[in-house]
Protein backbone atom coordinates (compact mmCIF):
# COMPACT_ATOMS: atom_id res chain seq x y z
CA UNK A 1 0.00 0.00 0.00
CA UNK A 2 1.77 3.07 -1.24
CA UNK A 3 0.99 6.73 -0.93
CA UNK A 4 -1.07 6.65 -4.12
CA UNK A 5 -3.29 3.76 -3.09
CA UNK A 6 -6.77 4.60 -4.47
CA UNK A 7 -8.55 2.81 -1.62
CA UNK A 8 -6.96 5.03 1.03
CA UNK A 9 -7.45 8.10 -1.10
CA UNK A 10 -11.19 7.59 -1.64
CA UNK A 11 -12.09 5.94 1.68
CA UNK A 12 -12.88 9.20 3.53
CA UNK A 13 -15.13 10.33 0.67
CA UNK A 14 -16.93 6.98 0.61
CA UNK A 15 -17.45 7.10 4.38
CA UNK A 16 -18.92 10.62 4.22
CA UNK A 17 -21.25 9.64 1.37
CA UNK A 18 -22.34 6.45 3.15
CA UNK A 19 -23.00 8.34 6.41
CA UNK A 20 -24.98 11.06 4.61
CA UNK A 21 -27.12 8.54 2.74
CA UNK A 22 -27.74 6.61 5.97
CA UNK A 23 -28.78 9.82 7.79
CA UNK A 24 -31.07 10.89 4.93
CA UNK A 25 -32.77 7.50 4.77
CA UNK A 26 -33.18 7.52 8.55
CA UNK A 27 -34.75 10.99 8.39
CA UNK A 28 -37.21 9.92 5.69
CA UNK A 29 -38.23 6.78 7.55
CA UNK A 30 -38.93 8.47 10.90
CA UNK A 31 -42.59 9.05 11.78
CA UNK A 32 -43.51 12.74 11.68
CA UNK A 33 -44.07 12.88 15.44
CA UNK A 34 -40.44 11.83 16.08
CA UNK A 35 -38.89 14.60 13.94
CA UNK A 36 -37.93 17.74 15.84
CA UNK A 37 -37.32 21.37 14.85
CA UNK A 38 -37.88 21.13 11.05
CA UNK A 39 -40.02 19.10 8.63
CA UNK A 40 -38.45 15.93 7.24
CA UNK A 41 -37.85 17.45 3.81
CA UNK A 42 -35.81 20.29 5.33
CA UNK A 43 -33.74 17.77 7.29
CA UNK A 44 -33.01 15.73 4.16
CA UNK A 45 -31.92 18.86 2.28
CA UNK A 46 -29.67 19.90 5.17
CA UNK A 47 -28.15 16.43 5.38
CA UNK A 48 -27.37 16.40 1.66
CA UNK A 49 -26.13 20.00 1.45
CA UNK A 50 -23.78 19.80 4.43
CA UNK A 51 -22.23 16.34 4.64
CA UNK A 52 -21.27 15.02 7.22
CA UNK A 53 -22.31 17.93 9.47
CA UNK A 54 -25.97 17.73 8.40
CA UNK A 55 -26.16 14.05 9.33
CA UNK A 56 -24.47 14.67 12.64
CA UNK A 57 -26.91 17.47 13.50
CA UNK A 58 -29.82 15.24 12.43
CA UNK A 59 -28.83 12.47 14.85
CA UNK A 60 -28.14 14.91 17.70
CA UNK A 61 -30.96 17.45 17.35
CA UNK A 62 -33.50 16.43 14.73
CA UNK A 63 -34.35 12.90 15.73
CA UNK A 64 -36.48 12.35 18.81
CA UNK A 65 -34.93 9.60 20.89
CA UNK A 66 -37.48 7.78 23.02
CA UNK A 67 -36.56 7.39 26.66
CA UNK A 68 -34.22 10.41 26.70
CA UNK A 69 -35.13 13.62 28.45
CA UNK A 70 -37.66 14.57 31.11
CA UNK A 71 -41.15 13.19 30.91
CA UNK A 72 -40.34 10.62 28.24
CA UNK A 73 -40.48 7.51 30.38
CA UNK A 74 -43.34 5.25 29.54
CA UNK A 75 -45.55 4.10 32.38
CA UNK A 76 -45.41 0.41 33.23
CA UNK A 77 -47.97 -1.68 31.35
CA UNK A 78 -51.30 -2.05 33.11
CA UNK A 79 -52.42 -5.52 34.05
CA UNK A 80 -50.52 -8.78 33.89
CA UNK A 81 -47.49 -9.09 31.63
CA UNK A 82 -47.51 -12.82 31.13
CA UNK A 83 -49.67 -15.88 31.80
CA UNK A 84 -47.95 -16.54 35.13
CA UNK A 85 -48.93 -13.03 36.30
CA UNK A 86 -52.57 -13.36 35.25
CA UNK A 87 -54.79 -14.50 38.15
CA UNK A 88 -57.56 -15.63 35.78
CA UNK A 89 -55.16 -17.86 33.91
CA UNK A 90 -53.73 -19.32 37.11
CA UNK A 91 -57.25 -20.10 38.44
CA UNK A 92 -57.93 -22.17 35.34
CA UNK A 93 -54.95 -24.47 35.95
Amino acid sequence: MGDNDPVLRYLPVLLVVAFSVYAAVDAVQQPDERVRHFPKLVWVVLIMLFPPLGGLVWFLAGRDRPGIGPGRRQPPPAGPRGPDDDPDFLRGL
